[in-house]
């Protein structure tokens, strides 16, 4: 005899803690969050059976405004805590959320070998191009040439593209969107939820302290439609108001072109997100305003087998060949000494 047990029905409200919120008013977070907590609902995972990780910033406060379990971990390692979870925990729906900063400075290492590895993780990482929580300083996505605290002569160093350092990690699936941009960011969080191995998505956040409108171009009213572009899987690369403007190639290089005078659609790029080989998505992320549009949605999607899946698969070999084994025999194998 079956017996059926109601699956209990969350809202975002379940997934609301009772923490206060701590970020500035008008941070680019809140709308972040709140397209998260109205995500995980749809998700069908028990709040049990979710874990959110974080290093350390403004975005790091994260797992305290989330009712489920977390880690408000160290600078730079939330993706090696993360990475352990899953290991340890295959079952769980394990979420990352970083900042520019945490993500791509001191812990630039563990986003690279988390990626490559293709753990199946969700990373969130917040760009606001500066150091929020310390007040003010460039980081490693701040433009050339900014002028900070920390550099008041302007920066010299050139910014890292976050989407860029997944592809080259041969990430599974890569994605971006806006914090203002509510409902392409909650189909976009979605994807990546569904996702089996690290999907990694981008997220741009404006900090109104520190660096207000430094995505202005991409979110403003008059402005937006010229400066982003919208993916679209087996669609061709339209964007403009009235869609007549579009990305073709010229040779190797990309050319944006007006739709007429003999240029029609069919000579335009089309974006495939499933491509094996990632050449085209690597081109897309390395459109940037003002020159381009700057493209916002799922630039890859592909399958490859996740690390716990093949640890599991080592684990299970070394049993099969080995027995289960002990601690104790593994310690005292080989040279012992007693240190007195």
């Amino acid at each position: 005899m079956s017996v059926d047990v109601a699956v209990e029905q969350l809202t975002a409200k379940d997934f609301a803690s009772d923490q206060d919120i701590r970020w500035c008013p008008g941070c680019g977070d809140y709308a972040i969050l709140a397209q998260v907590k109205k995500v995980l609902p749809e998700l069908g995972i028990p709040r049990e059976k979710i874990v959110f990780v974080s290093g350390i910033g403004c975005s790091s406060r994260f797992p305290y405004y989330v009712e489920s379990y977390g880690f408000h971990s160290i600078h730079g390692r939330a993706l090696a805590v993360a990475t352990g979870v899953k290991a340890a925990r295959p079952d769980l729906n394990v979420w990352v959320v970083t900042g520019d900063g945490d993500g791509l400075s001191i812990g630039g290492n563990h986003l690279l070998h988390a990626i490559r590895r293709n753990v199946d993780i969700n990373v969130l990482l917040f760009n606001n191009r500066i150091y929020g929580l310390t007040k003010g300083q460039y980081s490693p996505t701040s433009e050339l040439g900014k002028k900070t605290k920390s550099t008041p002569a302007g920066s010299i160093d050139f910014p890292l593209h976050p989407l860029s350092v997944a592809l080259a990690a041969e990430a599974t699936f890569v994605a971006r969107s806006h914090d203002v941009n509510i409902k392409h960011l909650g189909e976009v969080l979605k994807r990546a939820a569904a996702h089996k191995g690290t999907s990694f998505v981008e997220i741009y956040q404006n900090c109104n302290i520190f660096n207000d409108k430094a995505f202005e171009y991409a979110t403003g009213k008059d402005t937006k439609a010229d400066a982003t572009l919208i993916l679209e899987h087996g669609k061709p690369l339209l964007f403009g108001a009235d869609k007549k403007k579009g990305i073709r190639l010229n040779g190797l290089n990309p050319e944006v072109v007006t739709l007429g005078d003999g240029i029609k659609e069919d000579d335009l790029l089309f974006h495939d997100e499933r491509a094996h080989e990632p050449t085209l998505a690597h081109m897309l992320a390395r459109l940037y305003h003002p020159e381009f549009p700057e493209p916002i949605g799922v630039f890859r999607a592909v399958e490859k087998p996740t690390y716990e899946e093949m640890l599991d698969q080592q684990v299970k070999a070394a049993k099969e060949a080995k027995g289960v084994g002990e601690i104790a025999a593994l310690f005292e194998r080989g040279d012992v000494w007693t240190v007195d």
